[in-house]
This record gives C-alpha cells, structure tokens and sequence, in this order.
C-alpha cells in the first residue's frame, strides 16, 4: 500500500479546493487504488508555514487561511523558507501552486528543482514552469526515477498533455487553434448580451474566476503563456508567453460587439500556433467568428483546443461551463489529483 506524504507550496484557492478533494476522495483512493496520504508541509504566501513530517491536519490549515489566520503553530517544526520546507517536511509528493512568473518562471522552479533533487513526485498547475523549465525538470525527474507533471496548467482539469502523452504516442503536431482563457471568454459573452466591459469584469471577479488586477488575463498574457505551454511540450519547441503576438480584449467596445452580433458573428480571444518549417507563429487576438467556427459555441467560460495532427486532422478537446462550475479553482485542483493519482498508481 503506497502511504504518500505530501507537500503542498503555495496555498491559495487552488491548494485549499485540492486539499478537500483529496479528503473527498481519502476512502475512494484506499478502496480503489490501495492509496493512503498524510500533509507533512504546507507553505503560504501570507499566513505562515507548517511543517511536521508525523503529519498535519491540513483542514485545520485550510479553516485557519481563510479565517485570516497564520498556521504556523499548528505544526511541530518551523522553515525559514519555502526551499527549508521542501528539504525538511519528510514528503514524498509536493503540489508547487505558487503565483505564476510569466518572465521566469521563478521561484517555482527553484521549489521543483529542489523537490526533485529530494527524491519527490511533483505536480503543478503553475505555466511558469513548464514554459521556462520544461525540458531541464523533465530531464531531472527522469534521472532521479520521479514525475514531473502538469495537466492543470491548461484547460484546468481537463485531460490534455496525457493524452498526447499516453493515447497519442508519437503524434506530430502541425498546429491548434482555441480559447485557452476563461475569463476573457466570460466577458466577451456577458458583453453580448448587454453588459460593459467593466461590469463584467467585475462579475468575474466576484465570482473568483479573476483577479482583483484583471491585467494577465484581459492584456492576453495567461493565454500567451499557455499558448507557450502547448508549444514547449506537445511540439518539443522552447518557447516564451513573449514570442506569441498578443492583442488583449481592452479595445473592443460594445458597439463593435453589437455589429458582430448583429452580422451572426461573436469576438472571441483567439489562441493559435502552427508550425511554418522550422519557425511557430504563435498568436493571441480578439478575432471574429461566425457559427460554422466550433469557436463560436463556446460561450461563458468554457474552453477548447482543436489540434491538427499528422496522424489525426482536427482533434478537439473542449471544457463547456455548466451551473456551478465556471472553470475555477475546483476543476485546476482535479488536474493536480489526476496528476498525483497517476503517478502514484
């Protein structure tokens, strides 16, 4: 029976939506999959650390962070960073959720690095990483006999690099094209159906599917890093959120919404990449599509990807929204689950 101690680093509304799927989860992994799981460190952004490789109560952590409260006292053993915590908690497994770096991908890779010199399973729903560090912690991991995965960092918890990676072995990709944030595609639609642009922003806010800076995701930059994702991994080629030519949603106004309407035709923020040679053209932009576009049905905040295959013309991959679920912290914490029940299994 593997008994897997976990680190989580990083423990905002990701983590904590992860901590309690694991709980939801505890009898079902034993019964199924002879799994059993202790926390043996948890790292926060602004309310502490505990550590203690017996192990944690890692609701208690989750009540006392979003009670406001530090949780450094409910563990035995204190760290004076995160880098100390992943070096001393005893964990096999660690969840790196720390805030994304689009320029770097720093300090999370230094957190996977350092897990993966420890002998540690990693999984994050961090793009930073991937983009900035794919190949090097891939490389790691391997030498070390460990995993370093990754399915929540696009399309949520949606089944994405596996499939590449285990139903489609050896499958060369030529190109995608879909909507990779939700967000933008949240505004867009409650935009066409009357709302302004900053009304709808703030709904999202509201609703905890964007930040109280909107700026990542309106100015395009989360598409452009995972539009940067899919080309480091599934096409093998390093590149940046900076290579991809971006446009964001900020100048479309709610007449040119209104005339697109009024044509059959709908603004969506468009993700795309084809390889021309040995050059990608990568690009982010408001582009208008009309009802024979299977971008077109995407309304709210679902999401997809066709992808373009030498072996499979016009795979597509889609997340449509349905009550209660908006594409939020609850469907990027199953991609952690997935990951770390895949490797352990």
């Amino acid at each position: 029976m593997p008994h897997v101690k976990l680190a989580f680093i990083g423990f905002g509304n990701v983590a904590r939506s992860l901590v309690r799927l694991l709980e939801r989860k505890r009898t079902l992994l034993k019964e199924n999959y002879d799994i059993t799981f202790a926390t043996t460190g948890i790292a926060t952004g602004k309310h502490g650390s505990a550590m203690d490789p017996t192990g944690l109560d890692a609701m208690e952590c989750v009540k006392a962070v979003e009670a406001g409260q530090y949780i450094s006292s409910l563990g035995r053993l204190t760290a004076t960073d995160n880098i100390d915590l992943i070096k001393n908690c005893g964990a096999d497994f660690m969840f790196e959720n720390t805030p994304v770096n689009h320029s770097t991908g720093l300090p999370a890779i230094d957190h996977i690095r350092a897990a993966l010199e420890m002998g540690m399973n990693v999984s994050t729903a961090n793009k930073g990483p991937v983009v900035h560090g794919y190949h090097e912690l891939t490389a790691l991991a391997k030498s070390k006999g460990k995993r370093f995965l990754f399915e929540s960092t696009v399309l949520g918890g949606a089944a994405l690099f596996s499939v590449f990676r285990e139903a489609m072995p050896a499958a060369d990709l030529h190109s995608f094209k879909g909507i990779l944030n939700a967000t933008t595609n949240l505004i867009l639609s409650r935009m066409e159906r009357g709302e302004s642009y900053e009304d709808a922003v703030k709904f999202c806010q509201n609703i905890g599917i964007a930040e109280t800076d909107p700026t990542n995701d309106v100015d395009g930059w989360d598409a452009a890093i995972k539009v940067a994702a899919l080309i480091t991994v599934l096409m093998d080629t390093p590149f940046t959120p900076q290579q991809v030519e971006r446009t964001g949603i900020r100048d479309l106004t709610p007449e040119m919404i209104e005339s697109a309407k009024m044509q059959g035709k709908r603004y969506k923020l468009v993700c795309s990449a084809e390889r021309d040679g040995d050059k990608i053209n990568a690009r982010v932009a408001p582009e208008l599509v009309d009802a024979s576009s299977p971008l077109y049905g995407m309304v709210n905040s679902s999401t997809g990807v066709t992808f373009v295959t030498d072996v499979l013309p016009d795979y597509s991959i889609t997340v449509s929204e349905r009550e209660g679920m908006r594409g939020g912290p609850q469907e990027t914490a199953y991609g952690l689950f997935a990951d770390f029940v895949n490797i352990v299994k």
